[in-house]
């Protein structure tokens, strides 16, 4: 049986009905909202709410995340070690140049009239092993340090650089910086490591205080108790002696003193001052 066309006519006629209705009831909206501006500012105005408030949660700090950096240490002194006489010296070995040390080139320093056992660059690396592992370091009080060789040369360490642990690796880094006179970072333009010029007290803050230490000086005292004596606005500046034997001496100390009643190495005078800086400090 074939389908009325009436029937399929009709719904045709309902959909087009449909449709003027929908756009009849759009054209009325339009003509309310263009009538009356205040029904249509009353529409907006939750948008714009939102919007504001949104942008006042987007101002807001974090819990936890600071925007900028904290500035709590910025206004406390901090310590700087200076490293004297240090056996960082190189020469030419054969074909190639090294760092000069009793072990490697006992005969070559023989040859050269030069004696094997004032040749010791493990002193140096010892020490600022000492230096950059300690807790003043990692709580961020060391301002710097600077390193003098038996030659003359000055260099400068950033505190935040990590030094070779083993000394194969650190012979390799003192002979690349007396040679190009500076390190930087891997990726980066940033001198680890940096020749600067004589004399350092050129680096020195303005208020700061210069101390010697010589197992010889007949002033021995606790290095705890001495720190404490020091006002909390005077920088520290404690020079020690890299080599393995004699005494450091210096034209700009303020102060010489003894911590021990027996020598003690480089490392060993350092990790004694850290730890009473630590303990003045609250440093744990």
């Amino acid at each position: 049986m074939v389908r009325p066309y009436a029937i399929k006519g009709k719904k045709r006629k309902n959909r087009e009905d449909k449709y003027d209705k929908e756009e009849q009831e759009h054209e009325e909206q339009v003509e309310v909202e263009e009538r009356d501006p205040a029904k249509r500012a009353s529409i907006e105005k939750p948008t714009k709410e939102v919007e504001g408030e949104e942008e006042e949660v987007g101002t807001d700090e974090l819990v936890g995340i600071p925007i900028a950096p904290s500035d709590k240490k910025a206004n406390k002194n901090g310590v700087i070690f200076v490293l004297e006489k240090a056996s960082l010296e190189v020469a030419k070995v054969g074909k190639s140049f090294q760092l000069l040390n009793s072990d490697d080139h006992a005969n070559f320093l023989r040859k050269n009239n030069k004696n094997p056992a004032d040749y010791r660059p493990d002193i140096a690396h010892q020490a600022l092993l000492s230096i950059l592992d300690s807790p003043v370091n990692k709580a961020g009080r060391l301002q710097a340090v600077y390193v003098r060789t038996e030659k003359g040369v000055l260099f400068e360490v950033k505190p935040h650089v990590r030094i070779p642990r083993t000394y194969k690796r650190f012979s390799g880094i003192m002979l690349q910086l007396l040679q190009k006179l500076n390190i930087t970072a891997v990726g980066k333009r940033e001198k680890l490591l940096r020749v600067i010029k004589n004399p350092v007290t050129n680096y020195f803050p303005v208020n700061s205080r210069k101390i010697g230490f010589s197992y010889s000086s007949e002033k021995l005292v606790k290095m705890s108790k001495y720190v404490d004596a020091v006002g909390d606005d005077v920088n520290l500046v404690f020079v020690v002696g890299a080599m393995a034997h004699g005494k450091i001496e210096p034209d700009y100390i303020d102060d010489y003193i003894s911590i021990s009643g027996y020598p003690l190495s480089a490392a060993m005078c350092i990790a004694r001052i850290t730890e009473a800086l630590a303990d003045k400090w609250n440093i744990l």
